[in-house]
């Protein structure tokens, strides 16, 4: 079987800015290579048109192209051209496509067509409470209604989606996944009251929240010390750096013990999570979130929020607590339970690991995702 997938980020020197979108295409293509199956990665909006092949998978860059007037559909077009023109000369089997932008929109494949919801446009404006822009609307709609299958990272993201588009389709949930290899729980003894935060720092991962409640740890237990990493972002709402807003924030004693040390590499993730005596990820806004898994594999006990999705990667009091990030209080006295009480943070870090291995592995899930595939192209030949 070829699988091609079509995104707009993918981790690689050669490839623009990537986040979690890339990181879990990524890994499933790595799995689904290393079970024997062809894999071709086609990603859009890049700075040049080039094709490459590494680590088994054929890569091909679609350069990002400039139109006097309606670029939002010629480049859609020329997108459709490309991806049709490699179907005929490589053989590919399955197409699967992000939600995002509904870049598919407008488009049509001569193969079964699958989009893998991870968060539309619609979807975090929903969560975050905000108005989208009428033509986003109306590519991503398009996009999710002419799909041959749709696919979704949690149930909730799929539940939320189908109410906002006001679309009545079936989708198949299938989780993100992570290498269990690069996440192997820690061998060295965490840093004492170390607390670790890493992800993007923006407000719709409750990073704004985090402060306050880091104000109330602080007052209880003096020592701890907040490490923020990840990529500073201007708030949507005030225009101003996100990091600046977080720190406007602390009390005079929260902000000795706290420190910012920018956007990070996987290996230097890894170095983090591994001196963390505890993560914390207050998200208001996910589909299922990467940083919450990767955490978890490497046996740490996290506090996170409680929101949609939070059920169906943690197990509230056995992998970590899950809280609503606006009650500062009960939030903070999680944490201070967890740094206050070693053998249940190791318990409940060693809990997480195993339903990581267990649900989460990008073997486990590739499995999912080959029988997936094969059902819809077996539909499709029958057609």
């Amino acid at each position: 079987m070829h699988i091609a997938y079509l995104t707009p980020e993918y981790p690689h020197k050669l490839s623009t800015a990537s986040g979690g979108l890339g990181t879990s295409i990524r890994n499933m293509a790595e799995a689904l290579v290393e079970k024997g199956e062809k894999v071709s990665v086609l990603i859009y909006g890049q700075e040049s048109d080039q094709n490459f092949s590494e680590s088994g998978i054929q890569f091909y860059h679609v350069k990002q192209r400039e139109y006097p007037f309606g670029g939002w559909y010629f480049y859609r077009k020329h997108l459709e051209k490309t991806i049709n023109k490699l179907i005929a000369e490589k053989g590919i089997d399955i197409l699967e496509t992000p939600d995002w932008t509904g870049i598919t929109a407008f488009m049509k494949f001569s193969v079964p067509h699958v989009i893998r919801l991870n968060g539309s446009d619609g979807y975090f404006c929903e969560l975050e409470k905000r108005q989208q822009k009428y033509k986003n609307r109306l590519f991503e709609r398009s996009a999710l209604k002419n799909a041959d299958s749709i696919v979704s990272v949690s149930d909730f993201t799929g539940k939320k989606t189908m109410e906002i588009f006001d679309l009545k389709r079936k989708y198949k949930v299938i989780p993100n996944s992570i290498r269990i290899d690069d996440f192997q729980a820690s061998i060295i003894e965490p840093v004492p009251g170390r607390i670790l935060y890493f992800g993007s720092l923006i407000r719709k991962k409750g990073v704004l929240e985090l402060a306050e409640i880091f104000n109330r740890v602080v007052r209880d237990n003096p020592e701890v010390k907040l490490i923020l990493a990840g990529r500073d972002v201007v708030d949507i709402f005030e225009n101003i750096s996100s990091l600046e807003l977080f720190k406007n924030k602390l009390s005079q004693n929260a902000i000795k013990r706290f420190e910012y040390i920018g956007s990070l590499d996987y290996s230097k993730v890894r170095e983090e999570l591994e001196k963390a005596s505890l993560v914390v990820l207050p998200s208001f806004a996910e589909a299922l979130p990467m940083t919450w898994i990767e955490a978890m594999a490497m046996e740490k006990a996290l506090v996170t929020s409680n929101i949609g999705w939070a059920p169906e990667v943690m197990i509230d009091g056995k992998t970590g607590y899950m809280t609503d990030p606006r009650d500062h209080k009960l939030y903070a006295s999680r944490i201070l339970d967890l740094l206050e009480d070693s053998e249940l943070s190791k318990r409940m870090g060693k809990a997480a690991r195993e339903l990581v291995v267990r649900k989460f592995s990008s073997k486990v899930v590739a499995e999912r995702n080959i029988e997936f595939y094969q059902e819809l192209i077996e539909k499709k030949d029958l057609n």
